[in-house]
């Protein structure tokens, strides 16, 4: 790793991965949570490798995949045997290489390995790298480098548009209908859960809208999809669903924008070939002189 790439948003993210990891794993113990992390993460990579040589015709560092394996091993349960959680990891490339606009990818490649892992694999899911059993000071560690690494990619908005609106849903339900339902909203570990999950997944730049407007809208979805998920399935993957749901928005947006330029470059391709080669010396001189 050279001091570029340490320095780049992806190398200032493995930075805060590591800062993350290393309290967590020393509390709940290096023997139990590094086989599944490491595993994740070499299957990712390894996965990644040829994927990436296949479409950019070049050998490169699959960095994206490190940090995608290095977050599905921080949310998915220690006791998940190794070998699925390097499965996990390999299906998050897998999601990443499939479902793509131009060279864009959809899907956030950890929440998709995540959730495909519950059904394929009946996994379970603890968010340890979120330093849940940690005494609360520790929360200030992920908050100050979730909110460091948001400005770096300028997601802020994004990040208070999804809080805002997932504690706002969470209030307004308590008050309308029963709040012990959503009581665990508030306790550890669903807030170190929520935090983790704003400041380093759903701030992912390839899946996510640059703009500060869009990443409102964008924010409030992700809430809003995630909300309805614990409200009728409670499912333990409700954030990472409800983030999938954003990505589809997203990309169904991405999508249209591609189809739109493709049709305006076709009408000005059929607008050159169909225009009459003229009947004044002028036209002429003007078709024939414009480059194609």
């Amino acid at each position: 790793m050279t001091a570029r790439w340490l320095r780049s948003p992806k190398g200032l993210f493995a930075g805060i991965l590591l800062l993350l990891t290393v309290p967590a794993a020393h509390h709940a113990g290096w023997m139990l949570v590094l086989p599944g992390l490491l595993a994740a993460i070499t299957a990712a990579m390894i996965t990644d490798t040829p994927l990436l040589r296949w479409r950019d015709g070049q050998w490169t560092v699959p960095d994206g995949a490190l940090l995608t394996g290095w977050l599905v091993g921080l949310v998915l349960s220690p006791h998940v045997p190794w070998i699925v959680a390097g499965a996990t990891g390999a299906l998050g490339i897998v999601a990443k290489h499939t479902l793509r606009v131009r060279r864009a990818n959809v899907l956030n490649p950890a929440a998709a390995a995540l959730v495909g892992s519950y059904y394929l694999f009946d996994t379970g899911q603890s968010w340890w790298g979120a330093l849940p059993e940690l005494p609360a000071p520790w929360l200030v560690l992920s908050v100050v480098t979730g909110l460091f690494i948001t400005r770096r990619l300028h997601k802020l908005p994004l990040v208070l548009a999804f809080l805002g609106a997932h504690f706002t849903f969470g209030t307004v339900a308590a008050f309308a209908g029963d709040p012990a339902r959503v009581a665990e909203l508030y306790r550890s570990p669903d807030v170190h859960m929520v935090l983790f999950f704003a400041l380093f997944m759903l701030t992912d730049p390839p899946t996510s809208p640059p703009k500060p407007a869009d990443q409102i809208v964008f924010g409030v979805m992700a809430a809003l999809a995630s909300f309805a998920l614990f409200m009728l399935v409670g499912a333990v993957y409700f954030l990472l669903g409800g983030l999938l749901v954003a990505n589809l928005w997203e990309g169904w947006r991405k999508w249209k924008r591609v189809q739109g330029t493709r049709r305006a470059s076709h009408s000005i391709r059929a607008g050159w070939t169909t225009m009459p080669t003229g009947t004044s010396t002028t036209s002429s001189t003007t078709a024939s002189s414009t480059p194609r």
